[in-house]
């Protein structure tokens, strides 16, 4: 979820991660934790450490060994520090666990998550490496594997949440398991609205348009989806769908996904991120979808919801004003 503010990314404060002495990446440093060790294939050899990617909330690195039988290997590392951190790295290994339990091919291996031995209060995420180009992939490909993850998806209590609590970025998101979309989405936004009120005080304009958008704009929009025999599928969505979190696969050519924050949600909930321009999803991804995975009926509010998943304060004001009459 992206917050109210489509720079969330950036402005939310960046973690404070206290520094691995002696077990930073790169620069000939070929020591790993202990804890680190133990994932890796056995009797392998480090050949190489390096920082690699970016993230504004941990360290991130590559991991070369060399496996018993000479075949090199390489491994992605991301280190967080403190409770939140731990948090962060347990919904991402759970969140990316789940989407390879349903669609191996379209996100790099999960291999493990945990605390370091040699240095308190810091915690990994551990999966393979795959080498990826920046490029935007292919609408028609990543429409393809998207929608199929979201039709094979099953939920485990046949609700909408998740087991466990996920980060957008450094934000936890709602995920105690709801029988209804609409419920379950209103309760998302109060939490959003709460942590941005939390962050940024409160704000007059916020209660006016938070009281239109719980009373009239929500169930405008999301009771119809779930009236006169109309149902929701609970679809495992990725949760932060933005281009940063999207490459291409250099070996294969496949579209690849990573950072997921998932939960089970309408499946269109995955296209509030994609709305704003800066994001290069762009109308021609949605277009693609929509031809493996049919529009939610009622379709004549498709881009009403779009804009309402979008979460963003100059959206809500205007969606007060076409919905909230």
């Amino acid at each position: 979820m992206g917050g109210f503010d489509d720079s969330a990314h950036y402005l939310a404060q960046k973690m404070n991660y206290n520094g691995a002495d002696g077990l930073e990446f790169g620069a000939g440093n070929t020591k790993i934790d202990p804890a680190v060790m133990r994932e890796l294939p056995e009797g392998c050899k480090v050949r190489s450490t390096e920082n690699h990617g970016v993230s504004f909330w941990a360290q991130t690195g590559r991991i070369d060994v060399l496996l018993r039988d000479g075949t090199p290997q390489s491994f992605f590392i991301k280190v967080t520090s403190k409770e939140l951190g731990m948090n962060m790295t347990r919904g991402e290994f759970q969140s990316m666990s789940t989407i390879h339990n349903v669609l191996p091919e379209f996100v790099p291996k999960p291999i493990a998550c945990g605390t370091y031995e040699m240095i308190p209060h810091t915690h990994f995420f551990l999966c393979e490496f795959r080498e990826m180009t920046d490029d935007m992939p292919d609408p028609h490909k990543f429409a393809a594997l998207l929608s199929t993850l979201h039709q094979k998806s099953i939920s485990p209590t046949g609700k909408f949440g998740f087991h466990i609590t996920t980060y957008a970025g450094n934000l936890p998101q709602f995920v105690a398991w709801e029988d209804s979309w609409e419920a379950f989405f209103a309760k998302t936004m109060r939490q959003a609205l709460d942590l941005e009120i939390e962050r940024k005080g409160p704000s007059e304009e916020l209660d006016v348009l938070s009281s239109a958008l719980f009373e009239k704009v929500i169930p405008r929009l999301l009771r119809p989806l779930e009236s006169d025999g109309r149902i929701v599928k609970p679809s495992l969505v990725h949760g932060d769908l933005w281009y940063a979190n999207a490459g291409i696969d250099v070996d294969n050519g496949q579209p690849l996904v990573f950072d997921a924050c998932c939960f089970f949600a309408h499946n269109e909930y995955e296209f509030g991120q994609w709305r704003p321009a800066c994001n290069r999803f762009g109308d021609d991804y949605v277009a693609a979808y929509n031809t493996f995975a049919q529009i939610s009926p009622p379709e004549e509010d498709f881009e009403g919801r779009l804009d309402l998943y979008r979460l963003v304060l100059d959206v809500m004001r205007d969606l007060v004003q076409r919905y909230g009459e």
